[in-house]
């Protein structure tokens, strides 16, 4: 700065352009040998300008206010570059409104002026307004901006207006188009439109391909993710954050542990690690592989650990029903002056359900206010319903479902429902029922449930006529299914599979097995299948479903020392748990079943839920 300086005694007076208003403020403040009192008219400008571009990097939006009053005190508003530093001040500091008023006095605006303006309502979430200072001004940078407003709003039927009108322009091929384009089909749920896009264009950078990946993910298309993965890397893609970020998602919702494992090697070769969101990330996929020995390494490994990492590790014990490690991690977090929010509680108030700590759970949802100023939200309700239901207190949490200061949603309904099932409680089984299926009509699950529940009561008229009104609705019914990953390749199971081309040699295993089992007087526990038939029949339904046939496989395939690892898309059934719990004792393996709730570590003849499930 101080060769834009001159000497006051060489040039007149009448600029004098920092005040200490402007410079002591900033962080780290302009020194008093820095501070010019006197200098030319461009002088003046430039060091205008650079304090302009240095309160926005901070925000600083008093010392900007006072900057912009000088130079408008001067009469030096007319200068095109200093007005777009200005409407970029006024978006950086979430004042919209300013940057637009400084547009519309501009006397010339260039290109960079209507870029800057636009992208202004673009950065604030304003997509009206972008969409309105676009039709009078149409460039690549420009259209590109809009199409991410479009993009935040969900606006897919502009989107297509705007992609026909790149066709037109002939735009599309534009990286920075193509790409927006790309990201604005994937949010509005169409990315069979986006992958179009992006197989039709001549050029894509490292942002192409990681919006892409980033779209499949946002779709639950996971596979597909992980598929444009490899063949990025094989076009020799340069790796960036976000692409490590939406792999690291796909292998997560897939329980991928192989290529998990390949992905953090590299994240460690490129050095991604240090920073905390990879590492939650990696925590996230080991958590939800079923590795939670890793993922807590990873976490200790962390140099720097944000609120986001220390609650993605507590939410990583609650799911493998660690609750004495959640809870110590959630003492240790605020020992290091981090405050819990309300993803923390939501994780600790889980671990506690997960293992029926009623008296744990009441401490700590009264704990979020009075200590944390937390508010309790529905998914806080949810884990208190959850927990006084798990623990038999099922008048009391529909109670709390009453005194909720809002609706309760299907998650909370479900869980008084699958409580009820629990503890036979009928009555209130189907006032939940009732709100179940009204909030969820097509969720054939809620009908089985209270099936069940009336089975499991010997009430066969009703069980006849829960499943009439099931086949009356629009409802369909899930279909169990388990799968298991061996040697990079994930094998399938329904129950009484016949179509994997090992099946009679995995049925011819089982059957042994049950034997071995039997003999230590597993017999199977027949209570678990609701249909109204003969024990022996009863047997032979449960006898084949998925989660044994994975297991069996597993069996057969993987190395002794190997923990043999299954996904179930439902909650494991009752008879397949005390199999699982048997089958540990009997084959001396650890056996861990992730089903839609839950962990499940089996080892020696115990389940690590402690039959809190």
């Amino acid at each position: 700065m101080k060769a834009l300086c001159r000497s006051n005694k060489s040039y007149p007076t009448h600029y004098r352009c920092i005040s200490s208003i402007c410079t002591a403020q900033l962080d780290p403040p302009i020194q008093e040998e820095d501070r010019v009192w006197v200098c030319t008219r461009a002088t003046f400008l430039q060091i205008q300008q650079t304090l302009i571009q240095k309160c926005a990097r901070l925000r600083a939006i008093l010392q900007g206010k006072s900057c912009h009053a000088q130079i408008i005190h001067f009469g030096l508003q007319a200068d095109t570059l200093t007005s777009n530093m200005l409407i970029n001040l006024y978006s950086k500091c979430g004042i919209v409104d300013y940057s637009r008023k400084v547009f519309d006095e501009m006397r010339v605006r260039s290109v960079v002026s209507w870029n800057t303006m636009i992208g202004a309502y673009t950065q604030n979430e304003d997509g009206e307004g972008a969409l309105k200072l676009f039709c009078e001004d149409a460039g690549e940078f420009a259209l590109s901006s809009v199409l991410c407003a479009c993009a935040s709003k969900i606006l897919a039927f502009e989107s297509k207006q705007l992609h026909a009108f790149a066709v037109k322009a002939s735009m599309e091929s534009n990286a920075f188009v193509g790409t927006a384009l790309l990201d604005v089909y994937a949010k509005c749920r169409s990315i069979e439109d986006a992958f179009r896009v992006f197989e039709s264009m001549p050029e894509k950078s490292d942002v192409t391909w990681s919006s892409m990946m980033a779209g499949f993910v946002q779709n639950d298309l996971y596979e597909e993710a992980l598929s444009l993965f490899l063949k990025a890397q094989r076009s020799g893609v340069e790796i960036n954050m976000f692409t490590i970020s939406s792999v690291l998602s796909a292998c997560a919702a897939l329980a991928a542990l192989i290529e998990g494992k390949q992905v953090h090697a590299i994240v460690y070769k490129t050095g991604f690690g240090a920073n905390e969101y990879i590492a939650s990330s990696l925590v996230d996929v080991y958590a939800k592989c079923g590795s939670i020995k890793q993922s807590h390494a990873v976490f200790s490994d962390a140099e720097e650990k944000n609120v986001i990492l220390w609650n993605t590790m507590i939410s990583g014990f609650a799911r493998h029903a660690r609750p004495l490690e959640a809870m110590i991690l959630f003492e240790k977090m605020q020992q290091m002056f981090l405050y819990p929010n309300e993803v923390t509680y939501v994780s600790l108030l889980s671990a506690c359900a997960h293992m029926g700590l009623a008296e744990k759970g009441r401490k700590y949802f009264d704990m979020m206010k009075k200590e944390h100023n937390v508010s309790p939200n529905v998914f806080h309700y949810s884990c208190m319903v959850d927990i006084l239901g798990r623990t038999g207190q099922i008048n009391e949490a529909k109670d709390l479902i009453d005194k909720m200061p809002f609706e309760a949603t299907a998650s909370i309904w479900g869980s008084l429902l699958a409580s009820c099932r629990v503890y036979r409680n009928i009555e209130l089984a189907e006032v939940a029922a009732r709100k179940l299926f009204e909030i969820e009509p097509n969720n054939a699950g809620n009908h089985v449930l209270l099936s069940n529940i009336y089975a499991a009561n010997g009430r066969w008229d009703d069980v006849a006529a829960a499943r009439k009104l099931l086949k009356s609705s629009e409802a369909k019914k899930e279909r169990g299914k388990s799968w298991i990953e061996i040697k990079d390749r994930v094998h399938s199971f329904m129950v009484g599979a016949i179509t994997h081309p090992r099946i009679g040699e995995i049925y011819s295993r089982l059957d042994n097995l049950l034997e071995e089992m039997e003999e230590l007087g597993f017999k199977g526990h027949i209570e678990h299948d609701l249909h109204d038939v003969e024990d022996d029949f009863k047997r032979e339904l449960l006898k084949h479903h998925s989660e044994k046939l994975a297991f069996t496989f597993g069996l057969m395939c993987l190395p002794s020392y190997a923990p043999i690892r299954i996904m179930k898309n439902l909650r494991i059934c009752g008879d397949c748990h005390e199999f699982m719990k048997v089958a540990s004792t009997v084959t001396g393996r650890e056996i861990i079943v992730r089903d839609n709730n839950r962990f499940h570590h089996f080892r020696e003849g115990y389940c690590s839920c402690g039959e809190f499930w």
